[in-house]
């Protein structure tokens, strides 16, 4: 693993501009359905419960294939992994503007999902493994900020296309986007890693008492984000008098300032905490989801427009602090050769129960209505919240490397591993 003495240098910064590069794109397809989900009710005839399933697929296929993706990751070579991954999603992302039916576009949006798995975890494995581990969560950090800054992206892509040439050139043009940073993926380079005998078994990860705390609560987390991502353009349009190009363009120049500034912050503040105590990127992520929470409810309940939007701008600068210090956390209580696999199972556990907070929201919005569901999602967040206290017990307890997986830390032979009583 690189010294934390090596300063960062171009080869790194090449590195993270080109999987920022791909997060950008990769997020603008996923997050280039929502505004469109006026347009597909009335194009398809749907229900909400139906149109929640496009997430609901995406987020199930993404879960399943993450594991084994993760697997071949810390395994295999990174770059072309991640080559594949995005130039599969982008095919995917093609055939959703084709589809005829609702049952086709159902299916394109599930194989987004294969491609998905295939390039994030090891994307965010290279990361850790290219930088130093005090600078970890900043750099995981950067790569969020792609991630959010490609929403917003489509989030304002879908609501100009959608109005103006139909939902399907949106599609599209995220599809074609997504091909050129795929192929630059073949040209980043491997950092060396530790022998494959070092690969650390699924079975001996999930012995680990702080990393499950931490599936837990991205759960609940992912729940809830999904929620409000898929719901939120939809719920501003029918209940707070926003045309589909006002919610859009509003809530995508919000998220454009206070999530980037959001992920960023957390990255900074998340590493300062982490030289000071163990538990101090978790610390971090579990306040900023506290202080997301009041934000939010304002945002439901709200009548002015202003309120609203006021409300979403609070709420998206403090959720957005998870992404970056999350991923580190989980690479922090992993050896090297396990990182791709922690990040894969995470990500199975997270997005295939955390995906059915589309579809449970939607149910409760054709039950009763969607203001209520999204009360409901906030409540599910909280939880999440607490369970990240949960992590700082365990870590304090058990140290922030188990004792478990101390015959895989060939990394730390140099380094003496933490103790309980040290944390």
């Amino acid at each position: 693993m690189p010294s934390s003495k090596i300063p960062f240098n171009y080869e790194q910064a090449r590195l993270l501009a080109v999987l920022a590069l791909i997060n950008f794109v990769n997020f603008a397809d996923r997050q280039v359905l929502n505004p469109l989900v006026p347009l597909l009710r009335q194009h398809f005839g749907v229900t909400d419960t139906q149109l929640g399933s496009l997430q609901w697929v995406l987020l199930v296929v993404l879960a399943v294939a993450s594991i084994p993706s993760g697997y071949l990751a810390d395994r295999f070579n990174e770059p072309k992994i991640i080559a594949a991954g995005v130039l599969f999603w982008s095919l995917a992302a093609i055939a959703s503007g084709l589809a005829p039916t609702f049952a086709f576009l159902f299916i394109a949006r599930g194989l987004v999902g294969i491609g998905e798995a295939a390039y994030a975890p090891a994307a965010q494995s290279l990361i850790s493994d290219s930088f130093s581990q005090d600078n970890r969560a900043m750099a995981q950090s950067i790569f969020a900020a792609g991630m959010i800054l490609g929403g917003v992206a489509g989030l304002a892509l879908g609501g100009i296309m959608g109005e103006r040439h139909g939902w399907q050139h949106a599609f599209f043009i995220v599809g074609i986007l997504g091909v050129i940073p795929g192929l630059t993926a073949l040209q980043l380079k491997q950092p060396p890693r530790r022998p494959r005998s070092e690969v650390v078994p699924i079975m001996q990860l999930l012995r680990v008492p702080a990393f499950l705390a931490m599936i837990a609560a991205g759960i609940c987390i992912t729940f809830s984000s999904v929620s409000f991502v898929t719901w939120g353009i939809d719920y501003a349009k029918t209940y707070k008098d926003f045309s589909t190009r006002e919610a859009s363009l509003s809530l995508a120049v919000i998220a454009l300032f206070s999530s980037v500034l959001g992920a960023l912050a957390a990255g900074y503040f998340a590493d300062r905490l982490q030289k000071k105590i163990p538990y101090g990127r978790v610390l971090v992520i579990a306040l900023a989801f506290l202080a997301a929470a009041p934000f939010l409810l304002v945002a439901i309940q709200a009548d002015e427009k202003w309120t609203v939007l006021a409300g979403f701008l609070g709420s998206m600068f403090f959720m957005s602090w998870y992404h970056g210090p999350t991923t580190a956390i989980l690479h922090d209580l992993t050896p090297q050769r396990a990182h791709a696999t922690a990040i894969g199972v995470y990500m199975f556990s997270t997005q295939l129960l955390g995906a059915l907070g589309p579809l449970l929201i939607g149910k409760i919005s054709d039950m009763t209505d969607l203001q209520i569901g999204l009360q409901a999602a906030t409540g599910v967040m909280v939880f999440g919240a607490l369970l990240l206290l949960l992590v700082i017990y365990f870590i304090r307890r058990d140290g922030l490397h188990h004792p478990c997986l101390a015959q895989f830390r060939a990394e730390d032979k140099a380094i003496p591993i933490q103790k309980p009583s040290e944390a």
